[in-house]
């Protein structure tokens, strides 16, 4: 490990909860605000792809609601903190090989879990308490990523650190995850289509999520229920049949099957 890294993780480990909390709300501010803006911008350039009709005006309650996730997930990173000072969350300080599977295994186990987690939110007494919120806005925009009911919040953060906890991950291996994470969710509420529908014929990649999977899920609340991959979707036959024909347009609510959010 270089100074730079011994010098952070002594800083980690000394600073007052209270300085580490005003850190982590910055952190997560810039993230907030970068997958916010950057998600503008592209809204912007492919404004002529959209894969759901113009939103609304933006209310308070959207705003509200954004700021509400953004302060839970300042409070999951300090918790995240507890964690690792009282040993029960440890990573390594490796790069090389061993933090690059981390990455796929972080990615590929976070993906199966959130499967999981959103199926679970879809059934009918669940889904009014936690799930609701979010398909109140069923035209996304970027903002929409952050508009989570406190309880949906909560339990994505606990998941990732129940995850932590099991898992030692190197912290870089930790980092790119997350990122990743943010670049998926960002991308799946643009409102547009950046990828060419040529993107569904390239292998492998035509099995992850986009824009217009996300979207659908909005329209069809009983298909598409993926973060990062189309996998469980296709294992568990709830990818929309109409994914592919829908794909980079506003399909209309008389495609595909609707049937209630519960399962």
């Amino acid at each position: 490990m270089n100074e730079f890294g011994k010098e952070a993780i002594l800083f980690l480990q000394e600073v007052p909860y209270s300085w580490a909390a005003l850190l982590f709300l910055m952190e997560n501010l810039l993230i907030f605000s970068g997958s916010v803006y950057i998600g503008h911008l592209l809204t912007k350039y492919y404004r002529d792809r959209r894969v759901v009709p113009n939103p609304p005006q933006i209310e308070s309650k959207e705003i509200l609601f954004a700021v509400s996730t953004l302060l839970l997930n300042t409070l999951v990173t300090l918790s995240g903190l507890w964690l690792w000072r009282i040993g029960l969350i440890r990573f390594r300080t490796d790069w090389g090989l061993y933090a690059f599977l981390d990455v796929v295994f972080l990615f590929f186990v976070m993906d199966a879990l959130m499967y999981a987690l959103h199926r679970i939110a879809h059934i009918s007494w669940v889904y009014p308490l936690v799930h609701k919120t979010h398909h109140n806005y069923e035209n996304p925009r970027p903002l929409t990523l952050f508009v989570l009911n406190p309880f949906e919040a909560l339990g994505f953060g606990a998941l990732w650190l129940l995850v932590l906890c099991l898992y030692d991950s190197s912290w870089i291996g930790m980092s790119v995850y997350l990122v990743l994470n943010v670049v998926f969710g960002t991308l799946g509420h643009l409102g547009v289509e950046p990828f060419p529908k040529s993107w569904l014929k390239i292998p492998i990649l035509r099995f992850f999520t986009t824009s217009s999977f996300h979207a659908q899920h909005h329209i069809w609340v009983s298909y598409n229920f993926g973060f990062y991959t189309l996998v469980w979707d296709c294992i568990f036959r709830t990818l929309s049949p109409d994914y592919e024909e829908s794909f980079g347009k506003v399909p209309t609510r008389g495609e595909g099957k609707e049937i209630p959010p519960k399962e």
